[in-house]
């Protein structure tokens, strides 16, 4: 079987899918170029695809399909920029990633301290010599009540990370999971809203999920809380919790990942005028933290990546089954 890599990362996943390809006996080529229909060419002769999260929509698809492609798979746990109806139509099986949680779940910790201690406005005025504290006055993560929304592998784990800091954690999960039980609380989502000084989002981006936090959940948050996402962009109305921000509602916020975020990671984006105004405005505010979308980006996720991706293909060209296989 041969694999073709769009958006390859020559630095990092390169080597991986080279050790992999000696490892487990299948050719591949690649490009750190996006997929498009003007490079669609350049997978010819391969059996699969292997993508990052680049839009792959229903023309890209018919391309690919006429080339001979049955199996796409996505170096990521999300899988929304994929058409994954007009795929199946088509007969072109789809795969997402799987890796440890414990790189976004560091991650996420690290956002809540980060946003709780101010460290954004510590380090701005640090730069400008401004060495007052004045402010600057933090609270400690072990006083908070932390409500996790969404208790999957990362969600669990951000859980279980918190107890060593002394949290009362609240969960909000349409499956509460019984390896918690003793950890976390369960509760509706407007009772953890209201009861928590800081929220993290871990719900998968799933179309009933969109907006999930908007302007009425965030009235409910209490006031001078902070709002923690490394899941998904779509998760939040940023209209509406820039309104949150603005009016002094809340206390801050700490985002790996924003809305319409397409096409700006992980590119060199430095020289563009980028059409993104509420992204703009966030990196505006002195409490919000945004960084480009990287909780994931650990040696040990990066290589988890690489291989649930090939190991999905390889499945796929076999006619077998797979656990990372879109259902």
């Amino acid at each position: 079987m041969k694999i073709f890599a769009y958006s390859l990362r020559p630095y990092d996943e390169l080597g991986y899918l080279d050790a992999l390809s000696r490892e487990l006996g299948f050719e591949y080529d690649w490009t750190p170029d996006y997929p498009t229909l003007e490079n669609a060419g350049l997978a010819a002769g391969a059996d699969a695809l292997c993508i990052i999260t680049n839009p792959m929509t229903a023309p890209l698809l018919d391309r690919y399909h006429e080339l001979g492609i049955r199996g796409i798979a996505t170096r990521s746990i999300g899988y929304d920029h994929i058409d994954v109806a007009h795929a199946r139509e088509l007969g072109i099986r789809v795969a997402h990633a799987a890796y440890p949680p414990e790189g976004v779940a560091d991650y996420t910790i690290m956002l809540m301290l980060m946003a709780l201690r101010k460290i954004k406005l510590v380090q701005r005025h640090a730069a400008a010599q401004d060495f007052t504290l004045e402010g600057k006055i933090g609270r400690s993560l072990g006083s908070c009540t932390v409500g996790v929304v969404g208790t999957g592998a990362i969600g669990a784990c951000v859980t279980r990370e918190l107890q060593g800091f002394g949290c009362r954690v609240l969960a909000f999960d349409p499956v509460e999971k019984n390896e918690l039980a003793g950890l976390v609380e369960y509760v509706a989502l407007p009772e953890l809203l209201a009861a928590s000084d800081v929220v993290t989002l871990h719900a998968p981006g799933l179309p009933e999920n969109h907006h999930m936090i908007g302007a009425a959940e965030l009235g409910l948050m209490k006031p001078g809380a902070i709002l923690v996402n490394a899941a998904r962009g779509s998760l939040v109305d940023t209209g509406a919790l820039l309104d949150a921000l603005e009016s002094g509602h809340l206390g801050g916020a700490a985002l790996d990942t924003i809305e319409h975020e397409a096409n700006l990671y992980y590119l060199d984006r430095s020289r563009v005028v980028l059409p993104n105004r509420d992204r703009a405005a966030l990196m505006a505010l002195p409490n919000v933290i945004v960084t480009p979308h990287m909780a994931f980006y650990t040696a040990e996720d990066v290589e988890g990546m690489v291989r649930s991706n090939v190991e999905a293909l390889l499945a796929f060209a076999a006619g077998g089954d797979t656990t990372y296989e879109v259902r």
